[in-house]
């Protein structure tokens, strides 16, 4: 009997998490551009968007950017794939970097589980949204 999961299980789970917080938040994708200003404690707000690059029947390619006033620790873009029918939702990159595949030596500037922090970033993310709240007066 295995002891601990391996690697695919949970990174599964975070893809398939991180799908169903998209569905929610973007409306089922059925437009090819989203924005949303986020509620922020200090009254200040975070300019995000989603906007679909790229469908076919079964996947869509999603570039989503925060942007924070010339900030640009909090300023970001990322890439999602989403699979329709698997349900699933799992970044391809972030800032234009992609992380490198596990048969490929890992260089010194990325880490073996890359891709595991830019999924895990992405839920933290969609979360944090989730929490702080989209504000209402803005036109989807």
């Amino acid at each position: 009997m295995l002891k601990t999961l391996p690697k695919t299980s949970h990174q599964l789970t975070v893809c398939e998490g991180n799908f169903l917080r998209l569905k929610r938040m973007l409306q089922k994708f059925s437009k090819e551009t989203y924005f949303f200003q986020t509620i922020n404690p200090d009254e200040s707000y975070n300019e995000i968007s989603f906007k679909i690059i790229h469908r076919t029947k079964h996947t869509l390619i999603v570039e989503a950017k925060q942007n924070k006033n010339n900030d640009q620790i909090n300023s970001f873009i990322l890439r999602i794939q989403i699979c329709l029918d698997a349900n699933l939702a799992e970044v391809i990159s972030y800032q234009g970097e992609k992380a490198i595949p596990a048969f490929i030596k890992i260089s010194k500037s990325q880490s073996k589980d890359e891709k595991l922090q830019q999924n895990r970033f992405l839920t933290e993310w969609l979360e944090s949204i989730f929490i702080s709240g989209i504000n209402s007066e803005i036109k989807f």
